[in-house]
């Protein structure tokens, strides 16, 4: 971009009349039913959750004040890491600020101008611009196709003595799960790292919440790298990596995007421990999600609107993300409004978050809803498409 006052304005103006242009909203907004929050179980204010930072911040105040190698680092970022790694069944888990930053520094960690990094064409954009800013040799494979990616790896130049496959647990736009077994499978066929975002699949997904580790019955083993972030089902933020010991501690010594920053506040790290206790308590939270994304399509299925919804994932597993496609941008716009003026809150996701065509309703459900809101969505979600 120019260092022009003209060329963004121009650029800002394209945007605008191509009904691409980003707006941000002030929340909460209790006139509206919220459908589009990665709350998943509905643990974000947890009375539980919320006592444990609160208390945390009056014992610990409420920044970290420093790196984590530096002062930043205190016991309830080592309880945390403990009790995920026992969650994930990992050696060890470290603790990052954000899921982007977990993503960027685990694939630039592991990866240098030689590597082959192999990702999922839809895989989110951390993982992209992981990828990219690795500088290594980038190659998409086609979205879920293991074929592909075995042929992309296959294809690897021998001096490439790092390769990484790289992909999302659960995708976030789609609502789809990658077939992780059969990636695996690949991954150790070609001596590769298997990377997994496993971010919208902790906590709903697998017999008691582990991810799509758990529903594909896979460890570490099969998955060595697995991300996970607290701002989807465990309703807080932040993010870590999970894996053997030595690798945790390469990350620690080499993972640019945990070393240079601020530790996370220690209150988040206590709320977040709660939440993952309350998670393995309070198991009904998963089955409910579950149900009420299954509720959902069945309704629109019923309103003859069934092409408009996301395909089945292959194993058979519903999402708490179910999208509904309306391909052009102007026409998710105008849905979305609709349902607004009905009471529903659904956002608009339009390229190039998704490719072009694809402009959708990025439909969320969490153990805070009922099955009556979900009735009423399906119904005025029916309104709204025949306007």
């Amino acid at each position: 971009m120019q260092r022009d006052p003209a060329a963004l304005k121009a650029a800002l103006a394209d945007l605008e009349q191509r009904n691409l242009k980003r707006t941000r909203r002030l929340m909460p907004r209790d006139d509206l039913v919220n459908f589009c929050s990665n709350d998943y179980l509905g643990l974000s204010s947890h009375p539980e959750v919320v006592h444990a930072f609160a208390a945390a911040a009056a014992r610990f105040g409420v920044g970290s004040g420093a790196s984590h190698l530096v002062t930043g680092h205190g016991i309830e970022h080592e309880a945390l890491e403990a009790e995920l790694a026992a969650f994930t069944g990992r050696e060890r888990a470290l603790v990052y600020s954000t899921g982007y930053m977990a993503n960027l520094g685990v694939i630039g960690a592991l990866s240098d101008q030689k590597s082959l990094l192999v990702s999922d064409k839809l895989n989110h954009a951390s993982l992209i611009d992981g990828c990219r800013l690795a500088g290594g040799d980038v190659r998409r494979y086609r979205h879920g196709d293991t074929a592909h990616a075995a042929e992309l790896l296959g294809a690897a130049d021998p001096t490439s003595d790092t390769r990484l496959l790289i992909t999302d647990g659960v995708f976030s736009m789609d609502g789809d799960v990658a077939p992780l077994a059969d990636l695996a499978g690949v991954a150790r066929a070609a001596n590769a790292w298997l990377v997994v975002d496993d971010a919208h699949a902790l906590g709903v997904l697998g017999a008691t919440g582990r991810g799509t580790c758990e529903l594909f019955g896979l460890g570490a083993a099969e998955v060595p790298v697995l991300v996970g972030t607290f701002g989807k089902a465990f309703g807080t933020f932040g993010a870590f990596v999970a894996g053997e010991a030595d690798l945790i501690e390469y990350l620690v010594q080499k993972s640019r995007t945990y070393i240079f920053t601020t530790a996370l506040p220690p209150a988040i790290a206590a709320a977040t421990r709660a939440a993952l206790a309350v998670s393995q308590k309070e198991t009904w939270r998963r089955g409910k999600v579950a149900a009420l994304a299954q509720r959902f399509r069945a309704g629109v299925e019923a309103r003859g609107e069934a092409a408009r919804l996301s395909p089945p994932s292959t194993s058979g597993t519903v999402t708490p993300i179910q999208p509904v496609i309306l391909g052009d941008e102007t026409r998710a716009l105008a849905v979305s409004k609709a349902l607004e003026m009905q009471g529903f809150l659904v956002t608009a996701i339009r390229p190039p978050t998704v490719p072009a065509g694809t402009a959708r309703l990025r439909v969320t459900f969490s153990a805070a809803h009922d099955e009556s809101q979900v009735d009423a969505l399906v119904d005025a979600l029916a309104v709204a498409l025949r306007a």
